[in-house]
């Protein structure tokens, strides 16, 4: 009886169960297809709406632009204009006053733009300077922007520049503001419904400046897609939809389903409670009483009572269903580890002081670099981040072999210093800083070689927000020497910070259209995040070399050298892509290479980057190292920036960037630093990320994009090998005799000279022993005549060097 009754409740139970679900299951599922129906239904619409609105403001800008060409095709004008003074400017305003009567201010300049020659460009206005320029080299129109009003304070008006013609003679460059227009009065009917439209400068999300919002919804409600751009001028319109509530808010699997297959769904689902109602209602009842069956157990014997005895008598514990194992061992007690307090004596030879380089520590393995040093170090670098009241440190390595074991001693050495370690194990660098912000540390180390061969390995190392370099590092040696280190315990954790930061860029960064391109992470550790960003924010990845293998088999993983992007140009064309990318050893800087096969050096990629970058933060600060092109100075401040030139090292650009406040810096090296929508430290994957954002609004081919840039014959990173050390001591000597007549001498990093037609640059590489050479002109002849003096300078030194040029 017990058996039948048993079955029939469990049946009972089970399907009242399924009915519960599939009920509320099938009404979930149609609440989710009724709001995505609807919300589907409002984002078409305001698409719609945007379009025609786009349209609309897309014929006002040719008629605006037209008026004001019919409005300067005039000989009274024309007469005036005859000399640029103070008169002729007032008579110009009468004169286009008279045909533009929404005019609010208007301003004439001499072709060539003499007026912006040595001026403060914060008092004459980026905008106007950038608006100017734009109608000097562009077929003498501008793009139509919105500039603050003259005459009318805290409004925006229309802002134009064309040139002033007289017949084939280019008398002068206007500059003209004019009201502008609601833009209901340009679209009537325009409806956003329960979204909305913002008409506003700009494409950039996170850098538009808001003009005019539509419709009932919030600004800050979800975009429907990108902003639209308006043909003609530097407007777009961002359409924005509310979310609705919907039950895949909660749960997860619901997401990216149609409000067909919801519906459809939920129909079964509620089709399936249905049946199971009635299958239900056909089970016979169960019997009025079970009577239970006696069970039986073996009675306990009284070996079995003795041994509860004898447990109760020796740990206190309730007999009761307690289990006796025989065979246990009694617990001992551990004794408590001895915390280990390793010195360093300065006469010793434990540490060699080579490795404490200028801005990161470097060294060979085994050699220079052990872990008993890895350890001392971390101890030092703890005691550094306890000095400041911090704790947490983050901890993170590389794809090279040696990764693992100095990781672990880096981490031994925080923690014996008190710190508490958080480890995310195999990331490349930029993951390393992002995760000093995600996790609100301030402070990591990174375990890396970065672009230097395998058998060596390194620290870069943050503290408080700060990159150690040269004092800083040099502290740490100090420290160890004097047995200045902190004592404790720390703890230790292991997260993975990989998929934040690979969603924070794919949250930010989505391109209007796909590239095709091949990344080559030359086996490092980048090889594993990089092409995920780039698949994320839309682009077709075909991946090379992206197996971390920290032998580095097919090539060394360093872009600057262009002998390890041979490889990747093959790749390029054999995939038929629109460029490719490589990245170094632990993924902080970046190397491009076109669908042509030619190297596009990183200055001429900074100057794409300070070009977009300065159109939303005109007068912002644009830094450059040392072996960056002269030319690039000339496109920042054409841009609307400052150029500052400053050593090279990844620490000293970033200490520099916050010393001016720099929006973005870049080195020759391949090192990109952006502060705009980022966090101001070197990453080769975001840079590649922002590269290709750019790249895909142009309605150009990246070569034509590339080949729009100011362009020069130059020679890549030239490299003479020396000891280690030695490198140091013939700088200084060379620093000290060379002459360098006729040219202006730069002495930040190095010895520069920049000549009229070019420049020769000479330094210390501070992560290999060797001189960095680079040598530039406007041409071969030039070129030439750089390097014959350089040539002279150095074996007049040395008459031994073998020198690469």
């Amino acid at each position: 009886m017990e058996g039948k009754g048993s079955e029939l409740d469990a049946a009972r139970l089970g399907t009242t169960a399924g009915l519960g679900l599939c009920v509320v299951f099938g009404l979930v599922f149609l609440a989710e297809g009724f709001q995505t129906f609807r919300e589907s239904s409002s984002v078409e619409h305001l698409r719609a709406q945007r379009g025609e609105l786009v349209t609309a403001v897309g014929q006002a800008v040719k008629n605006w632009q037209a008026d004001l060409k019919l409005a300067l095709d005039n000989n009274n004008l024309r007469s005036n204009l005859t000399v640029l003074d103070g008169t002729a400017q007032l008579q110009g305003r009468i004169e286009l006053n008279k045909v533009l009567p929404d005019l609010d201010d208007a301003q004439f300049f001499s072709p060539d733009l003499t007026e912006l020659d040595g001026v403060d460009l914060a008092q004459f206005g980026y905008a106007k300077a950038s608006i100017l320029t734009e109608a000097r080299e562009l077929d003498g129109q501008a793009r139509v922007q919105a500039h603050s009003c003259t005459k009318t304070a805290n409004r925006y008006c229309l802002a134009m520049a064309q040139r002033v013609m007289n017949g084939d003679q280019v008398l002068a460059l206007a500059y003209i503001k004019r009201s502008l227009p609601k833009i209901e009065s340009l679209r009537p009917d325009v409806d956003a419904g329960v979204g909305s439209l913002d008409f506003q400068m700009g494409t950039r999300v996170g850098a538009m400046v808001p003009l005019e919002h539509l419709g009932g919804g919030n600004s800050s409600d979800p975009m429907v897609d990108r902003p639209v751009p308006v043909e003609g001028s530097v407007f777009s319109v961002m359409a924005t939809s509310p979310s609705l509530f919907k039950p895949s808010l909660f749960l997860t699997f619901l997401e990216g389903r149609s409000s067909t297959s919801s519906f459809l769904i939920g129909l079964v689902m509620l089709a399936v409670a249905g049946a199971l109602v009635f299958k239900r209602l056909r089970m016979p009842k169960l019997l009025a009483a079970v009577v239970p069956a006696a069970t039986t157990q073996a009675a306990p014997t009284e070996a079995d009572l003795a041994k509860k005895l004898a447990a109760i008598k020796d740990h206190g514990e309730a007999a009761s269903g307690m289990e006796v194992n025989e065979h246990a061992e009694p617990e001992v007690a551990a004794p408590a580890a001895k915390a280990e307090r390793p010195m360093a004596g300065g006469g010793s030879g434990a540490i060699d002081r080579s490795i404490f380089r200028a801005y990161d520590i470097r060294g060979v393995v085994g050699s220079t670099l052990t872990t008993g040093t890895a350890m001392l170090i971390g101890q030092a670098v703890g005691s550094v981040v306890r000095e400041k009241g911090l704790r947490e440190v983050v901890v993170g390595r590389d794809g090279r072999l040696s990764g693992p074991e100095l990781s672990e001693a880096i981490i031994k050495g925080l923690r014996n210093a008190g710190c508490d370690v958080v480890d995310v194990g195999a990331v490349p660098t930029p993951v390393l800083y992002f995760a000093t912000h995600q996790l609100r540390t301030g402070s990591g180390i990174m375990v890396t070689g970065s672009h230097n061969p395998p058998e060596y390995n390194g620290f870069k190392i943050v503290v408080a927000g700060e990159t150690l370099a040269e004092d800083a590092i040099q502290d740490l040696f100090a420290r160890i020497v004097e047995g200045r280190l902190a004592h404790g315990s720390g703890g230790l954790q292991s997260i993975d910070i990989q998929s934040d930061y690979i969603e924070r860029i794919v949250g930010d960064i989505q391109v209007t259209r796909p590239l095709k391109v091949v990344v080559d992470a030359g086996n490092g550790i980048a090889g594993g995040v990089g092409p995920q960003v780039l698949a994320g924010i839309g682009c077709d990845v075909v991946p090379l070399y992206c197996e971390v293998d920290g032998r580095f088999p097919n090539h060394h993983p360093d872009p600057s050298d262009p002998h390890n992007l041979e490889d990747l140009k093959v790749a390029i064309k054999q995939f038929d892509a629109d460029l490719g990318l490589a990245f170094d050893g632990d993924g902080d800087r970046l190397g491009v290479v076109t669908k042509g096969g030619d190297v596009i050096f990183p200055d001429r990629l900074l100057m794409l980057f300070a070009q977009d970058v300065l159109t939303r933060n005109p007068g912002a600060s644009i830094i450059y190292d040392v072996k960056c092109t002269g030319q690039l100075s000339e496109v920042i401040i054409r841009a609307g920036g400052a150029p500052v030139m400053w050593k090279t090292g990844h620490s000293l650009i970033k200490a520099k960037m916050k010393e001016e406040d720099a929006a973005l810096a870049g080195e020759m090296s391949g090192h990109f630093f952006f502060k705009e929508r980022w966090y101001g430290f070197d990453d080769g994957i975001y840079s590649a990320a922002r590269l290709l954002d750019i790249l895909a609004e142009r309605p150009e081919t990246p070569d034509q994009v590339f080949a729009e840039l100011p362009n020069s014959v130059s020679t890549p990173e030239l490299k003479i090998q020396m000891t280690e050390g030695a490198h140091y001591e013939f700088m200084e000597r060379f620093r000290e005799r060379a002459k360098f007549p006729g040219a202006r001498v730069t002495t930040i990093d190095g010895v520069r000279a920049d000549y009229k037609d070019g420049f020769g640059l000479v330094r210390c590489s501070n992560t290999t022993p060797c001189l960095v050479l680079r040598f530039e002109s406007v041409n071969k002849i030039g070129l030439n005549r750089i390097q014959d003096t350089f040539r002279s300078q150095l074996l007049a030194l040395d008459a031994k060097l073998v020198l690469p040029f």
